[in-house]
């Protein structure tokens, strides 16, 4: 029906506009270079912007250098051998640092600490001497020691005051300072983890790789094993191991032989997370394209598959460090790990496996404090690491 005059008039020409640049597909809309980085930054750099936005993953992570940086120099860090005693002061109690003496400063210094048998407990009891003022020498030499069984030396970063002593977290029971055992038990107590779940890793991938990929029978024993492992119970299973180890062994061979045994018995759940990536991973147009151009099942999995949740296992294995920390000191702890001379944190808390003893000297429940530090800090730095890992968030 054609329209009248008076309704023509009623419609508005409408502008068409073209715009005259020529047209450009491979740009639809103008980036910002913000977003043109985000697009063009790699995967690895995408997991490390978003995990600086986790603050406390941040942090504990920062927390986790500052621990491992003491574990090859803590010789250098403790004012004593982790074996030194010193007979006149069993049991001594921390002694605090000073700054000020009689209102004028005089720098960081300890009170030397002057000790009696008290004869109806026929215990020590110490006090503070406010005549002995014992300042902390500071780049100094001190005990001697073999550093890394390499070669003598004597230096330290810190050393008590000639003839004095320093015991920032008290003595045990044989005189040893408790800060000194801290220090040279970190490196045990840290590297078992890492050790451990590097043997896990590579057990993990191994099995949880063939049996993800092939799957059928193969994948059915595999599971089969796991799912022994994983119904005995974890600690008495530790403990049966343990106990099996000679007596006759040096300290370093029991240290192997607990890295081995918690490793061997941690992969069974990263061996589950490898397979049930690659059953899904394995069905993708890239890994069959590369199964039709000729490629061996090895190189498939390990330059196809594997790299496509790298940050996933990363994110898994600092999640089982504090596990293997936490047995290593439980087993220690029931002396059933690592004895001395060798020096751990489950070897120090082996002291205070006295309840009566630790209401009378408190102290010796010091290496308790950097095992829950850590703990708490590989577990943040896990949660940190698997939220950047996951590419939904």
């Amino acid at each position: 029906m054609s329209m009248d005059a008076k309704d023509k008039a009623a419609v508005r020409e409408v502008e068409h506009y073209v715009d005259p640049a020529p047209f450009n597909p491979a740009v639809t809309e103008e980036m910002t270079p913000a977003q043109e980085r985000y697009f063009q930054a790699s995967q690895w750099q995408i997991m490390w912007w978003k995990f600086k936005r986790h603050k406390l993953a941040v942090w504990s992570g920062v927390i986790l250098i500052l621990f491992y940086l003491t574990v090859p120099f803590a010789e250098v860090i403790a004012p004593y051998t982790a074996n030194t005693r010193d007979s006149m002061n069993l049991y001594a109690p921390p002694q605090q640092v000073h700054f000020f003496h009689d209102g004028e400063f005089v720098g960081p210094f300890v009170y030397g600490i002057s000790s009696e048998i008290d004869m109806e407990t026929l215990q020590w009891v110490f006090q503070e001497d406010p005549t002995q003022v014992q300042r902390i020498r500071f780049l100094c030499s001190g005990d001697p020691y073999e550093f890394w069984g390499l070669f003598d030396a004597s230096f330290h970063l810190f050393c008590p005051a000639k003839d004095g002593t320093l015991f920032l977290l008290g003595t045990d029971r044989l005189g040893r300072d408790q800060f000194s055992g801290l220090v040279y038990g970190a490196r045990l107590s840290l590297t078992v983890g890492l050790v451990g779940v590097t043997i896990s890793i590579v057990l993990g991938l191994f099995f949880g790789g063939i049996a993800g990929y092939f799957g059928g029978l193969l994948d059915s024993a595999i599971q089969r094993v796991i799912e022994i492992i994983r119904s005995l119970p974890e600690l008495p299973l530790w403990m049966a191991l343990s106990a099996a180890l000679p007596v006759t062994w040096s300290p370093v061979w029991i240290y192997f032989g607990l890295t081995i045994i918690l490793g061997l018995l941690d992969w069974p759940g990263l061996a589950r997370a490898v397979r049930s990536k690659l059953l899904s991973l394995r069905e993708e147009e890239y890994a069959k394209a590369a199964v039709l151009m000729g490629a061996k099942p090895r190189r498939v999995i390990t330059r196809h598959l594997l790299p496509g949740f790298t940050s996933h296992i990363i994110a898994s294995a600092t999640l089982s460090i504090p596990a293997m920390i936490l047995g290593e000191t439980a087993l220690s702890y029931l002396n059933l790990g690592l004895r001395r001379p060798a020096v751990s944190w489950g070897v120090l808390l082996n002291e205070a496996q006295n309840i009566s003893v630790v209401t009378v000297y408190p102290w010796l429940m010091a290496p308790v404090i950097p095992i829950i530090i850590v703990v708490l800090a590989f577990n943040f730095l896990g949660d940190g690491l698997r939220d950047a890992a996951d590419p939904y968030k």
